[in-house]
C-alpha cells in the first residue's frame, strides 16, 4: 500500500469534500497542500474549510503562520511531513488535499528545488529590478536562462520569478535542473495521486465564478479590510492571493466592487489552467472528471478501488 493518499486537482473541484469523506471511509485525516490556506485569518478568500465542513475530520497545516510571514515551499514540506509521520505512527491515512503543485511535489520528494539557498539581500534586489523592468521584462531575464521554467509563471508572479532567478544565481542551475535531478531522487513517500476535474472546461469555469461571488457575499471584503487595520501591508505575500489583492483594490477606490469581483474570477480561472498544466506534466495520476456537478459519494468509491488496487 502507498504512504498516503493526495487529492488534488484546480480550484472549485470538490477536493475539500472529498477528502472528508475519504477520510471518515478509511480512518485517515486530512494534511492541508494550500500555500494560502497556511495562513491565519484568511479563511473566506481561501475557501478555508469551515470547522462544519471538516465534520470532525482532523485538519492539519491550517492557520500554522500569520500573514506577515514569508512561508516557503520547503518549511511547508518539513511540516507536513511532521504530521504525516504522527498521523501514520497512530495507525491512520494521511489524506494530503490541495491544489499547490509545489507543495505536493516537495513532500512526496523530501528534496526540492525550494530547499536551495537562501540569500535576502540578493532577493531585495531581484525584487526592486522585477519593480523597475515589470513582470513581462522580468520573465524574459528569467526565459533567457530557464526558458521551460518561465513559461509556467505568469508576469505578476513575482514572488517565484524572483525565486527562479535567484535560485539560479546562488546555485548555477535554473529550477528546471533542480526539478530534474530532484525527480531522479528516491522519493520519500509513495502515494495514490488522485485528481479532480470537469469533463468540460465551462463546468469547471461555472464553478469559479460561482465561488467567487459567494466569497463576496460571506464577506471577503470585510475579511480584508479586517488584515489591513491589523497592520498586514498591501503588498504583502499574503496579500497577493487572488482574491486578497484584488479585494485590496476596491478598498483603496481604485476598482468598483463589480470590477474586483470579475477579476477575481478571471485570475482564478487562469489559476486553475496553470494547475492542470502542472498535473499533466505528472506521471501516474488517476483523473476523476465530473459530469456538470460534482458526484463525491461515487468518487469515493472510485478513490478507494484505486486505493486498493496501488501496489
Amino acid at each position: 500500500m502507498p504512504d498516503l493518499l493526495v487529492i488534488t486537482g484546480p480550484t472549485a473541484t470538490g477536493k475539500t469534500a472529498l477528502g472528508v469523506a475519504l477520510a471518515q471511509a478509511m480512518g485517515g485525516e486530512v494534511v492541508s497542500a494550500d500555500s494560502m490556506q497556511i495562513y491565519r485569518g484568511m479563511d473566506i478568500g481561501t475557501a478555508k474549510p469551515t470547522m462544519e465542513e471538516r465534520q470532525g475530520v482532523p485538519h492539519w497545516m491550517l492557520d500554522v503562520a500569520d500573514p506577515w510571514e514569508r512561508f516557503s515551499a520547503a518549511r511547508y514540506s518539513d511540516m507536513a511531513a511532521a504530521c504525516v509521520e504522527d498521523i501514520r505512527s497512530r495507525g491512520r491515512l494521511p489524506i494530503v488535499v490541495g491544489g499547490t503543485g509545489l507543495y505536493i511535489d516537495g513532500l512526496l520528494r523530501g528534496t526540492d528545488y525550494a530547499a536551495a539557498p537562501e540569500d535576502m539581500a540578493l532577493r531585495h534586489e531581484l525584487e526592486g529590478e522585477y519593480d523597475r523592468l515589470g513582470g513581462d521584462a522580468f520573465r524574459e531575464k528569467l526565459a533567457a536562462v530557464d526558458p521551460e521554467w518561465a513559461a509556467k509563471l505568469y508576469p505578476r508572479d513575482k514572488k517565484r520569478l524572483v525565486r527562479a532567478y535567484e535560485i539560479y544565481a546562488l546555485t548555477g542551475r535554473t529550477i528546471t535542473e533542480h526539478d530534474r535531478l530532484s525527480r531522479q531522487a528516491p522519493p520519500r513517500y509513495t502515494a495514490a495521486v488522485i485528481a479532480l476535474d470537469y469533463a468540460e472546461r465551462d463546468d469547471l469555469y461555472r464553478r469559479i465564478d460561482s465561488r467567487a461571488a459567494q466569497m463576496f457575499r460571506d464577506g471577503l471584503a470585510e475579511e480584508v479590510r479586517g488584515l489591513l487595520r491589523a497592520g498586514l501591508d498591501a503588498g504583502a505575500t499574503a496579500m497577493q492571493a487572488i482574491g486578497y489583492k484584488e479585494t485590496a483594490e476596491y478598498i483603496a477606490g481604485r476598482v468598483t466592487l463589480e470590477q474586483a469581483a470579475a477579476t477575481v474570477s478571471l485570475r482564478s480561472r487562469q489559476y486553475a489552467k496553470r494547475q492542470l498544466t502542472w498535473l499533466r506534466s505528472r506521471e501516474g495520476i488517476h483523473w476523476l472528471r465530473w459530469k456538470k456537478e460534482p458526484d463525491i459519494q461515487q468518487a469515493r468509491q472510485i478513490s478507494t478501488e484505486i486505493w486498493a488496487a496501488e501496489p
